[in-house]
């Protein structure tokens, strides 16, 4: 487990440094908000594609060897990036890079091989503490290498920064970490159904289906937020990646801190089910914050409900998802799970970005509170259950 955090942390943190980069690096193509959207939601997008496959995938081999193909293929995604001249090409390597970024269903099912029920909320938490810390340094790094001044930033630097660090993760992934999924729980996989059929079955589970439903909405919302953020503070603020960067690494220390330190005690003390519900209010409330900050309190204000909200739904619907497959399936129902989080990563910047374009950059967080409202009101069904 502890080699798996440390593999994961240090992906997270390459991936951290790209993404308070990306809507300067399509605004510097001359892309309009609509668009910077669509670069954000083409990386979501492919990971759509592929994470039922790598989650499956992971049912049959293994965990280790999916995830070892993977952080190569993401090694030369962020090459590619580097490399970039043109819009088109920077869709090209977000599309690499999310096609990729799919084994972190195999990563959850890892935490599920090695967990038992009763400490399943705490272990997806620590890996949801893996995110945020790589969300520490990562953005923070990235906004420095960029630098302050949307209009001249260095955007080659950070890539290929954040390629030198996925070949670490994946040299510490080949040299230390083990196989988590027993040899006949594998081959159980091999007699499954079709990819297709899978993912219908899982959808169709009453219990399941609702859960995945309700992180889909969670993160539609909060995609669209990371989205259009770096655009709206340029217009408020004046803001450049570099003091983006810092903003999402306290945005990460935050996270980290939430997931490693407090949902597996909450959870404990309250039940996942209260939490997604206490979450999912939390996140509407920091939604609605947003547009009103007019100086820095105001707007940690509206950050730290947001990702507080966010950090303890996460793992608490992970968690339940997981309790509801049974071993030799965990890896294919998390590649469902994610598959929807991530058309969450596509149709939500895309939503985002058409009503920023359209209605003015406050609209994409009232629109969020909306729907979060809608989570709130779906979660008190599984509070009832």
């Amino acid at each position: 487990m502890v080699i798996l955090f440390l593999v994961v942390f240090i992906d997270l943190m390459g991936f951290g440094l790209i993404i308070p980069l990306l809507p300067f690096y399509a605004e510097y193509f001359q892309a309009s908000p609509d668009v910077v959207g669509m670069v954000m939601a083409t990386y979501s997008f492919a990971q759509f594609l592929a994470a039922p496959m790598w989650g499956r995938l992971s049912d049959r081999v293994g965990r280790r060897p999916v995830l070892l193909v993977s952080l190569a293929g993401t090694v030369v995604a962020y090459i590619g990036l580097g490399l970039v001249d043109s819009l088109w090409m920077l869709f090209a390597a977000r599309a690499l890079g999310g096609a990729m970024a799919g084994n972190i269903a195999a990563a959850f099912a890892y935490v599920a091989d090695v967990t038992t029920p009763d400490n399943r909320a705490r272990g997806m938490g620590l890996i949801g503490a893996a995110f945020g810390l790589g969300f520490i340094a990562g953005p923070a790094i990235g906004g420095i290498l960029a630098g302050p001044d949307p209009l001249n930033a260095d955007y080659q630097t950070p890539a290929f920064a954040a390629a030198g660090l996925s070949i670490a993760a994946l040299a510490l992934a080949a040299a230390r970490l083990k196989e988590s999924l027993a040899p006949e729980m594998r081959a159980r996989a091999l007699a499954k159904r079709s990819r297709w059929l899978q993912f219908r079955d899982v959808l169709r589970r009453p219990k399941v289906g609702l859960l995945i439903a309700l992180s889909f909405l969670a993160t539609f919302v909060f995609a669209g937020m990371e989205t259009t953020f770096a655009m709206w503070s340029r217009r408020q603020f004046g803001w450049g990646p570099e003091q983006n960067g810092y903003l999402f690494a306290s945005v990460g220390f935050l996270a980290a801190a939430i997931q490693g330190g407090l949902v597996g005690r909450l959870a404990g003390t309250f039940g996942e089910a209260r939490l997604i519900t206490h979450g999912a209010v939390s996140l509407a409330a920091g939604m609605v914050l947003l547009p009103f900050s007019d100086s820095l309190i105001v707007l940690a204000a509206s950050m730290i409900l947001m990702v507080y909200g966010f950090s303890i739904i996460n793992p608490s619907l992970n968690s339940l998802i997981s309790l509801q497959a049974g071993k030799d399936e965990q890896g294919s129902v998390f590649g469902v799970s994610r598959s929807a989080t991530t058309f969450a990563r596509v149709v939500g910047p895309i939503w985002a970005g058409f009503l920023f374009a359209t209605l003015g950059k406050d609209w994409p967080y009232f629109g969020g509170a909306l729907v979060m409202a809608a989570v709130v009101i779906l979660s008190l069904r599984i509070l009832r259950r």
